[in-house]
């Protein structure tokens, strides 16, 4: 593949380049998943139902208009991961509180899922990397994994911090030492779309810093409440895409002039 092919490739891809502020609005994005769905719930009074077919709702429209774009513009792709978020968390949710299914049950089952999504993607494509994402089953395969990892990882965090009796402290330490190793084993030449992977899985359970800051004192949180934590990392969110965006149009306004 030569320099031009590299080029195109680059230009198609559907997926952001992995910096650190994609890592940011990542865990950004995580934590709204965790507290955004309850204040649509209990503060604003719709209920969980409701809710949950409000938020499917947007996700889908999201989705299909991600599909719909022939190339990656970050308002889009980042609506879409934080709906992912919220709607990946209320599945978790739904399973845990609404049908008691335990979380040393659901935990496994969605990292079978996800392991089910990556081999047949894998069998499908030969790649998982994300900097191929070029094509709409491509990408159908990606989306899908995305939803799987917010689901596990929603379930990993709240078997760690509620089911084991971890706390939301202890959590927030102990998968962020977690993604440290991962870090330090993708610099030392890990395979890197292996540690992508496992880094997007554990990033997910940091949601359990949404709970740390939103949660009343009583039970071990800060006590901002999910009103003051869903519109702080909100407004986060719109101002780093908003920077992505702009700096995405100034790379891109020079070739535009040749």
């Amino acid at each position: 593949m030569d320099v031009a092919e590299i080029s195109r490739t680059a230009s198609l891809n559907k997926v952001p380049e992995v910096t650190l502020a994609f890592w940011i609005i990542k865990v950004l994005s995580t934590t709204v998943g965790e507290t955004g769905a309850d204040y649509l719930a209990v503060h604003v009074g719709l209920g969980t139902a409701l809710t949950d077919c409000i938020t499917l709702t947007l996700l889908v429209v999201a989705v299909a208009i991600q599909l719909r774009t022939s190339r990656y513009i970050p308002w889009i792709y980042w609506l879409t991961v934080v709906l992912i978020s919220v709607v990946g968390t209320q599945i978790t949710d739904a399973l845990t509180d609404g049908m008691e299914v335990s979380l040393y049950v659901s935990t496994p089952a969605f990292g079978a899922t996800l392991a089910a999504t990556f081999a047949t993607w894998y069998a499908v494509e030969r790649t998982l990397s994300i900097h191929t994402i070029t094509t709409l089953r491509r990408e159908s395969f990606y989306w899908g994994a995305i939803l799987c990892t917010f689901a596990l990882g929603t379930a990993a965090g709240d078997l760690a911090t509620e089911a084991l009796g971890l706390g939301f402290n202890m959590g927030v330490i102990i998968f962020g030492a977690m993604i440290s190793f991962v870090t330090i084993a993708y610099f030392i030449g890990a395979n890197a779309v292996l540690c992508f992977w496992l880094a997007y899985i554990l990033t997910r359970p940091l949601g359990a810093l949404g709970d740390l800051l939103s949660q009343s004192r009583e039970y071990g949180g800060v006590g901002l409440g999910s009103v003051y934590t869903s519109i702080g990392f909100l407004t986060l969110i719109v101002i780093l895409v908003a920077f992505l965006s702009l700096d995405q149009r100034q790379t891109q306004s020079p070739s535009t002039r040749s």
